[in-house]
C-alpha cells in the first residue's frame, strides 16, 4: 500500500468521523435546543407546550443527521450544525423562562 493511498484512507475515515459527530451529537444538541425554544414560545399551557415541543423536536434529529451526510464537506456539516445550534440557543435564551 502506498503512502498516498494510506493518507487517503485516513482522510476518508476522518471525513466520516466528523460527519458522524455532526449527525449524532449535533443532532442531539439541535433537538434539545429546538425543544427548549419551542417550549418557551408556544402559546399553550406549560405541560402542553413541553409535550408539543418535544414531539416537534424529534423531527429535527433525523433532519440534521441527513444534512450532515449531504453537506459538501465535513467541516461544512459541523459549521452548519453549530450555526443552527447557536441560533436556537440564542432564541431560547432571548425567550427567557416560561411563564
Amino acid at each position: 500500500m502506498t503512502v498516498k493511498r494510506r493518507q487517503e484512507g485516513w482522510r476518508y475515515r476522518g471525513n466520516v468521523a466528523l460527519r458522524v459527530l455532526a449527525g449524532s451529537v449535533g443532532a442531539y444538541l439541535v433537538m434539545a435546543l429546538t425543544a427548549a425554544l419551542l417550549a418557551r414560545t408556544l402559546p399553550m399551557s406549560r405541560v402542553e407546550a413541553v409535550t408539543t415541543a418535544t414531539m416537534i423536536a424529534y423531527l429535527a434529529a433525523p433532519a440534521v443527521t441527513i444534512w450532515a451526510f449531504l453537506a459538501r464537506g465535513p467541516w461544512r456539516a459541523l459549521a452548519g450544525v453549530a450555526l443552527v445550534g447557536g441560533l436556537l440557543a440564542l432564541g431560547a435564551w432571548a425567550a427567557g423562562q416560561p411563564a
